[in-house]
């Protein structure tokens, strides 16, 4: 017999079609904001706790948190600088060179990114002469970007800011969101949004984690405050469409542990949807994402992955092995808090991002540090953090092996090696 889902009791509703939420995927306790790294001198300060609780409506399958911080609270400034992963602007690299050829841009047209970061995208197509500009709600990240000489916005997207482009004549011929889709709690008013600032033959692509991914490969560390919702390509589509928007093509990609990026354009104005679109879509009803048994025993899933992951800590600790992380992304601090790993376990982190060294991981307080600390120190254990990045980071990292020293990775399961 299969275990009934937990039953929401909060009353809350769904954000984009309003339905009561009453069945809990999984609930991951009480956790701090996942990118509120900690400055030494607030060590002693209280941190504000928030639940970890997502749910599924099933009305429209949408899989979501609630809110309980305003975005203006979460992004005006923030820790994630995207150009720290070579690997992630090599992606974004390929896009602009693919797509620039596929849509035969050029200097009169315009590509605008919303959660544009640091630039990290943008300054490909501006390096051939196309106008951009980037949508960037934190400050510090999009002065990044206006160092590198991408015009950038320090606003929050929606239906009313692109109301304002519009008026100024601004269109966009290509409209762009990686990763952004899932951080945003207004999410009609953001595609609508969309759907204004597009141009009338324009093409969006939004790029964001397959929920399917996630409960197929156990990646409930990328469960996190930041991120609003977690889609599947129907709940997108679903969602695309309410605001005029046709899905045309969809393609899979490695990133993030497992990624779609949709192209939509305006509904009625071109062709058909690939097959591509179908084919995911009928993959993923196969695969039950538009029923309550497929999100049955996730929680179960999880939790065995806790034991599991103290049991080999105790284990490594008790041995004498030393343990020390590769970075400090949001996904760690989901799983530091969830399991309780402090000090005790993991001695410290390392980070490339200077904004986040000598601070300490939000909750957990376990030290972020420099890089060459490994080379110092030579741990037993090196754990990457950013467990989608793991072969990128093995390889930077080849000098552990020097010592003797190992990997490890602790998402879908824990694994070691040299």
């Amino acid at each position: 017999m299969t275990d009934p889902a937990p039953r929401a009791s909060s009353g809350a509703r769904c954000r984009f079609c309003g339905h009561p939420l009453e069945h809990v995927v999984v609930d991951l306790g009480m956790s701090p904001l996942c990118e509120s790294y900690v400055p030494a001198d607030a060590l002693d300060a209280m941190e504000p706790f928030y639940p970890l609780r997502t749910y599924v409506c099933d009305a429209c399958w949408l899989v979501q948190l609630s809110e309980y911080v305003a975005p203006e609270g979460i992004f005006s400034e923030y820790a994630y600088f995207s150009s720290y992963s070579d690997s992630w602007v090599d992606h974004a690299h390929r896009f602009a060179n693919v797509t620039t050829a596929q849509l035969g841009l050029g200097r009169q047209s315009l590509v605008v990114e919303v959660g544009s970061n640091d630039g990290y995208l943008l300054q490909h197509f501006a390096a051939t002469g196309i106008p951009v500009l980037g949508i960037e709600p934190a400050a510090n990240v999009a002065a990044a970007a206006e160092a590198r000489g991408i015009p950038t916005l320090v606003r929050f997207f929606g239906a009313d800011l692109a109301r304002e482009l519009v008026a100024d004549g601004r269109r966009a011929d290509l409209l762009i969101g990686n990763n952004v889709l899932a951080q945003v709690p207004a999410l009609n008013d953001f595609v609508a949004g969309l759907a204004a600032l597009l141009a009338p033959d324009g093409l969006l692509t939004l790029e964001f984690p397959h929920l399917q991914r996630l409960l197929d490969e156990n990646q409930f560390d990328t469960i996190y405050h930041e991120h609003f919702s977690y889609f599947s390509l129907s709940s997108a589509r679903r969602i695309l469409e309410a605001h005029g928007l046709a899905l045309v093509h969809v393609e899979e990609l490695p990133t993030h542990g497992g990624s779609l990026r949709v192209h939509a354009r305006h509904a009625g104005i071109t062709a058909r949807a690939a097959p591509s679109v179908e084919a995911l879509a009928t993959r993923e009803r196969e695969a039950g994402l538009e029923g309550l048994d497929r999100y049955r025993g996730f929680s179960r899933q999880v939790e065995a992955t806790k034991r599991d992951l103290l049991d080999f800590l105790v284990s490594a600790r008790r041995e004498g092995r030393t343990i020390a992380g590769y970075g400090a992304p949001g996904k760690a601090n989901t799983l530091l808090n969830y399991c309780g790993i402090r000090t005790d376990f993991l001695e410290y982190t390392v980070d490339r991002n200077p904004y986040k060294q000598g601070r300490y991981t939000p909750g957990t307080h376990v030290p972020i540090l420099h890089p060459d600390r490994l080379r110092e120190t030579r741990p037993d254990i090196v754990w990457i953090m950013p467990w989608n990045l793991r072969e990128e980071i093995a390889a930077q990292l080849a000098f552990v092996r020097e010592w003797g020293g190992r990997f490890m990775v602790a998402i879908p399961r824990v694994e070691v090696w040299q």
